[in-house]
């Protein structure tokens, strides 16, 4: 390997060694939402900065892929189709992308417990009356910049960007309402797979794929 120039981290070289817990299919939960709810609820114990912020990747009409982050509102178990919740822009690049692709992968990591969730579906937009009520419970201030924003779109600057959330400030008040444009989005999962760091690379993966009546449980190499 070739000397590092002075002052430059040798990505190569950094690395950790995971130990702190285990995962073993013989004591999985058998439905994954459970054993998803059990790891999530384990991230905000902990106090993880950000538990319920997720990757989100999807994929173009000319199958180029591309991920963000945005935050989980929502986790419908027990009931069906059931799913994983966030709420976006339609209009935006991952609105689009999922409109003419309805299928996508979800991506959780949450460094401090050495644990990471990935979950792959189909998409489908939640009803209106769903969008309205999240929408109203959020502050105004982001009420306002979900009405104001063309997301994912080239703006003239940032300067027109806050005269028009001041115009809608202005105009609607502590009442915006939520634009035609923006509301959920249900992730309805086909396949899970928890991973849990462990020593010497050993890595646990247990993976979840539905099928007929519930879930067929495997192990995967790490």
């Amino acid at each position: 390997m070739t000397d590092q120039p002075a002052g430059k981290p040798d990505l190569a070289s950094m690395r950790s060694d995971y130990a702190r817990m285990e995962l073993d299919e013989a004591v999985v939960a058998r439905d994954p939402f459970v054993q998803f709810e059990r790891w999530l609820n384990d991230a905000i114990a902990a106090s993880c900065p950000e538990p319920t912020a997720m990757s989100l990747a999807t994929v173009a009409a000319n199958g180029r892929p591309s991920s963000r982050i945005v935050l989980l509102k929502g986790v419908e178990a027990g009931v069906e189709p059931g799913g994983l919740i966030f709420f976006t822009n339609y209009q935006s690049r991952k609105g689009e992308e999922m409109a003419g692709n309805p299928h996508a992968a979800l991506l959780f990591f949450w460094v401090e417990l050495e644990r990471e969730v990935r979950i792959e579906g189909r998409i489908e937009k939640v009803d209106a009356a769903t969008s309205d009520a999240y929408f109203h419970s959020r502050p105004v201030l982001s009420r306002i910049s979900a009405l104001v924003s063309p997301q994912s779109r080239v703006v003239e600057s940032r300067a027109a960007l806050e005269q028009s959330f001041a115009d809608a400030a202005e105009e609607h008040g502590e009442h915006p309402p939520r634009p035609p444009h923006w509301g959920g989005y249900r992730l309805v999962p086909e396949w899970f797979e928890f991973w849990q760091g462990r020593r010497s690379r050993l890595h646990d993966r247990i993976a979840f794929a539905g099928a007929a009546g519930g879930w067929n449980i495997t192990r995967l190499a790490p």
